[in-house]
C-alpha cells in the first residue's frame, strides 16, 4: 500500500511516445479555451439536445421535435409485440433513486415529442424550500414543473413489471433549459469534456447489497432478518430472475456472488463506454427492489447494523475511438502509464471532495475508518497495485487491461455523480502543469503538496467539496450549492430518518 508521495517514484519506462504526447497537448488546448459541451441523442432522428457549460446562467436549449427514425419504428414494434400498456419515464433524483411517471402506451409517441411534466421537487427533494438552507433557490422555481425528455436508446421492456417498459430521461425546465442539478446531465457534460480532450472512459460498477426477509414485529420492534445465503448456493430463482432481467434491460452482469455478511450479495457489471455504466447501476437500484418483492424479500444497500454497502467504480481511460487502453504500459510491465499516473494523481488530489459525493451519508463514512481505540478525524488516501484495502486499487491483470478501482464510493451514492466526479478529478490530473514529468530517469512528484486525506465526518467533507474549485467548476455552482444545502438539512434530521431510509426502502 502506498501514499500519494510515492506515486511517481516508479520509473516512467518508455511511455513518452508521440501518441500520448499529442493527447496531452490536445487536453491542454481544450482546457484553455471555453468549451461547449453537448448532450446529443444516440441516434439520428432522436432528440437533438445541446447543453452549454454551467457558468452560473442557464442558456436556453429547446429540444427539437424528433423526426421518424429506425429507433422509433423498432420501439413501436416492441410495444406491439409485448402488448405494452404503460411506459415509465424515469429520471434520477439527487440520491440516485428513480423518480418516474407512467403513461399509457398509446400516448408514447406524443410524449416523446412534447415530454412528460413532473414537479421539480420530486427530483431535488428539498423538504422545505422556505428554509434558509435552500434560500438560493427561489420557491417559485422549486415549485415549478420540469420536463422529462426521453433518450430513446434506453427504451426497454421491463421483465419484472407486467406489460410495462421504461425509458431513461434527461430533465429540462419548461423553457427548455437543462436542469443544472440533474446528475445525469452533469455526468454527460463531463464525458463530453473528456471526449473533447481526446479520451473515452470504459467503466463498470460493482455493488454490494443485502437481502432481508419481510420485517416482523417482535416485542413492539420492527426487525428484518437477513436472508440466508450459502457461499455456493444462492436463492437461485431470485438471483437468476434478477440477472436475466437486467440483461434484457441492457445491463449485462459479469458475475454475482455471496459477500462477507449474512444475506449480502455482490454483483459486477460488464464495462461499457460512456454513460452506460451509470445507467446500468441506476437500473439495478430500482430493479432489484421490484424482483425482491416477488419473492417476499426486501433488498437494501444498508447492512443490518446501519453501515452502507460498497459501490466501486472500476474504470480505464481509452483513446477517443475506444481502441487503446492508455493506462496500459507498452513495455509489458504491470505499471500505470504516465497518463494513468496523472489521472490517479487527480483522484488523490481531490479525494476529500470526492468522498463527499461518493459517501454522502454519515453511515457511509464509517467504512473509511479502521476499528481501533484512536478515533481520528481524517485518514490518509491510499493507493496500490492489486491491493483491495486501498481507496484506489490499480489492477493490471486480467483480460480488461489496466484499470483503477475507485473504492471511495458506497452503494447509496448516486452513480451519475460518482462517474462525473471521477472524470472531473481525473481530467484535472491530466491537465495539471504540476503533473509534468521530465523524463524516465527523473524522480518527480505529481503533486508536491501535502498528502491527501479523507475526512471521516460528513460535515468536514462538505467543507472540502465547497472549497474544491475544480469540482465546483466541473459540476456547476448551482449543483454544489444545492447538494450542500440538502446534506446539511439531512444532518439535522439524521436520527428521525434512519429507520425510514432502511425499512421504507428509500435509499435501497
Amino acid at each position: 500500500m502506498n501514499n500519494e508521495g510515492d506515486l511517481l517514484e516508479e520509473d516512467a519506462r518508455d511511455e513518452g511516445n508521440e501518441m500520448e504526447g499529442s493527447r496531452m497537448t490536445k487536453l491542454r488546448r481544450t482546457r484553455k479555451k471555453v468549451t461547449k459541451s453537448q448532450i446529443s441523442s444516440t441516434e439520428i432522428g432522436e432528440m437533438d439536445i445541446s447543453n452549454s457549460k454551467d457558468d452560473g446562467r442557464d442558456s436556453k436549449q429547446v429540444p427539437t421535435v424528433p423526426q421518424p427514425s429506425s429507433r422509433m419504428k423498432h420501439i413501436k414494434q416492441e410495444m406491439a409485440k409485448n402488448h405494452l400498456q404503460f411506459v415509465r419515464f424515469e429520471a434520477t433524483d439527487l440520491h440516485g433513486v428513480s423518480r418516474s411517471k407512467s403513461i399509457p402506451a398509446h400516448f408514447f409517441q406524443e410524449k416523446v415529442i412534447h415530454g412528460v411534466f413532473m414537479p421539480r421537487g420530486y427530483l431535488e427533494l428539498a423538504p422545505n424550500p422556505k428554509d434558509n438552507e435552500v434560500d438560493h433557490i427561489r420557491a417559485t422555481c422549486f415549485n415549478s414543473d420540469i420536463v422529462l425528455i426521453p433518450e430513446l436508446s434506453t427504451f426497454r421492456v421491463l421483465p419484472w413489471a407486467e406489460r410495462t417498459a421504461r425509458v431513461i430521461c434527461d430533465t429540462f425546465t419548461v423553457t427548455g433549459e437543462p436542469l443544472l442539478t440533474s446528475p445525469r446531465y452533469i455526468a454527460k457534460r463531463q464525458l463530453n469534456q473528456l471526449q473533447d480532450s481526446g479520451f473515452s472512459l470504459l467503466s463498470a460498477f460493482i455493488y454490494d447489497f443485502c437481502i432481508f426477509g419481510v420485517p416482523e414485529m417482535i416485542n413492539s420492534k420492527t426487525i428484518s432478518f437477513p436472508a440466508s445465503t450459502l457461499l455456493s448456493n444462492h436463492d437461485q430463482p431470485f438471483i437468476q430472475e434478477l440477472v436475466d432481467g437486467l440483461y434484457h434491460t441492457g445491463a449485462s452482469v459479469e458475475s454475482f456472488s455471496s459477500s462477507t455478511r449474512p444475506g449480502q450479495m455482490e454483483i459486477c457489471f460488464l464495462p461499457e463506454f460512456g454513460i452506460g455504466s451509470a445507467d446500468n447501476a441506476f437500473t439495478l437500484r430500482s430493479g432489484v427492489k421490484e424482483v425482491a418483492r416477488k419473492y417476499n424479500y426486501i433488498t437494501s444497500f444498508f447492512f443490518e447494523t446501519g453501515f452502507c454497502n460498497s459501490g466501486i467504480l472500476s474504470h480505464s481511460l481509452w483513446d477517443v475511438g475506444g481502441k487503446e487502453n492508455v493506462f496500459c504500459s507498452s513495455s509489458g510491465t504491470e505499471q500505470l502509464t504516465i497518463t494513468g499516473k496523472k489521472w490517479l494523481a487527480g483522484l488523490l488530489k481531490h479525494a476529500a471532495a470526492l468522498s463527499c459525493l461518493m459517501a454522502p451519508a454519515v453511515s457511509c463514512r464509517k467504512r473509511y475508518s479502521k476499528e481501533g481505540k484512536d478515533q481520528k478525524e481524517r485518514v490518509p488516501t491510499t493507493w496500490g497495485y492489486n491491493d483491495n484495502s486501498c481507496a484506489f486499487n490499480i489492477k493490471c491483470h486480467g483480460e480488461k487491461g489496466t484499470q483503477i478501482e475507485n473504492k471511495l464510493g458506497s452503494a447509496t451514492a448516486n452513480p451519475y455523480l460518482v462517474l462525473a466526479a471521477t472524470v472531473a478529478a481525473g481530467l484535472d490530473g491530466l491537465g495539471s502543469s504540476n503533473g509534468a514529468l521530465a523524463g524516465p530517469d527523473d524522480s518527480t512528484e505529481l503533486y508536491p503538496s501535502q498528502p491527501s486525506e479523507i475526512p471521516l465526518k460528513l460535515e468536514d467533507a462538505l467543507v472540502a467539496l465547497e472549497e474544491d474549485q475544480c469540482l465546483r467548476q466541473a459540476l456547476g455552482e448551482t449543483f454544489i450549492r444545492y447538494f450542500v444545502a440538502m446534506k446539511k438539512y439531512e444532518l439535522e434530521n439524521e436520527e428521525t430518518d434512519a429507520e425510514r431510509n432502511k425499512f421504507l426502502e428509500y435509499f435501497i
